[in-house]
């Protein structure tokens, strides 16, 4: 009876002690370093990070604490995707044209010209196939994506110049990442990509002769109005997918629990900086024009047809270059041609709001 209850006893203690260890395992604390591309208090980027690390802090019980890193501060700003594939950091926080020298694909993840608006680009990546396309296409990097953020539709930029024809853009030099820059490459233009906090002084001294940045609310932060005359409004990015970037080993060390927390508090990020964006750019584009005097312009008809058929021409491009990216210009495209469809309401309604 001694030896049998000696074993029970044994049996409850080793339950009791995996048990513990277990709940050990759940509390654990994970201290993570986020790299990012913008400066760290910066306007909607910056601040939208930082609400993703606070809010993710919350609703685990500081089980995950994220130190941020601006731009420049541990990586530069450019960097941030090699950074989170070789484990210098376990986050990254930045948009996808920007690592378009190590994977060519990114790029459409953050946006087509004349594409999907923020909510059709949200509705593509969650629930029609885009986050698993971008997860297949950056898995062989170590790298987890996720959609952590969208800046709203950007503005077309700032010029010094009137742009009249396809032919005043011949010979200048913008600051244009990504598919758009890629599409005023064919008219003439040299597209140079550089983190924005780079842009003013670069306008200033010559080396770029216009420049979008994202829009109002952002281009007001940096002082963009001083630099150029005119403001432009946009047809590149008619929304702008933000990536937060996980390192894959620092993603498998945590439990399930806390994966689903990652998830969830990101795709609350996307839409709180949706919401950021759309309150502020308003009252950003005001301050412009009233205050600042800024010369609000739009391109002609006839200009933007044409850069409509050149980002066409250049999505087959972008097709052909892979398997994968060809599945991930037929999915978008699909996506796209199915609200195109769905959205003639919404057009409706927008239509007779401004009359």
């Amino acid at each position: 009876m001694k030896r049998r209850n000696l074993i029970k006893a044994g049996s409850v203690s080793a339950l009791a002690m995996g048990a513990a260890g277990a709940a050990r395992a759940e509390e654990k604390q994970y201290n993570w370093k986020m790299v990012m591309s913008w400066p760290k208090k910066f306007p909607g980027l910056g601040t939208g990070a930082q609400w993703f690390a606070d809010e993710l802090k919350r609703v685990t019980n500081g089980q995950i604490n994220i130190t941020i890193y601006g731009g420049g501060e541990l990586v530069p700003a450019l960097e941030v995707f090699n950074a989170v594939s070789d484990g210098t950091a376990e986050l990254g926080h930045g948009t996808g044209y920007y690592w378009k020298g190590t994977v060519p694909e990114a790029e459409i993840f953050t946006s087509v010209p004349f594409g999907l608006t923020p909510l059709d680009y949200t509705s593509w990546y969650e629930m029609h196939g885009g986050h698993d396309l971008h997860t297949e296409l950056y898995k062989p990097f170590n790298v987890v994506p996720m959609l952590a953020g969208n800046t709203d539709y950007q503005m077309g930029g700032w010029f010094n110049k009137e742009i009249n024809s396809l032919e005043d853009f011949q010979g200048l030099k913008i600051r244009m990442p990504g598919i758009g820059g890629e599409v005023l490459k064919r008219v003439g233009a040299t597209p140079v990509t550089m983190p924005g906090s780079e842009i003013f002084t670069s306008m200033q001294n010559g080396v770029i002769d216009a420049a979008d940045w994202v829009g109002p609310w952002n281009d007001l932060a940096f002082g963009l109005y001083k630099a150029a005359k005119y403001y432009y409004g946009g047809w590149n990015e008619p929304s702008a997918g933000v990536e937060l970037l996980i390192n894959g080993d620092a993603w498998n060390s945590l439990p399930e629990h806390l994966q689903a927390q990652v998830k969830s508090v990101s795709q609350a990020a996307t839409m709180f900086m949706i919401n950021e964006y759309r309150v502020n750019n308003a009252q950003a584009l005001q301050t412009l024009v009233d205050k600042h005097g800024v010369d609000v312009r739009f391109m002609s008809d006839d200009i933007m047809r044409e850069l409509k058929k050149l980002t066409a021409d250049y999505m087959d491009e972008y097709a052909a270059q892979s398997d994968i990216a060809k599945r991930i210009a037929d999915s978008y495209r699909a996506y796209s041609a199915l609200q195109d469809k769905g959205s003639a309401n919404e057009r409706h309604i927008l239509q007779y709001r401004t009359l």
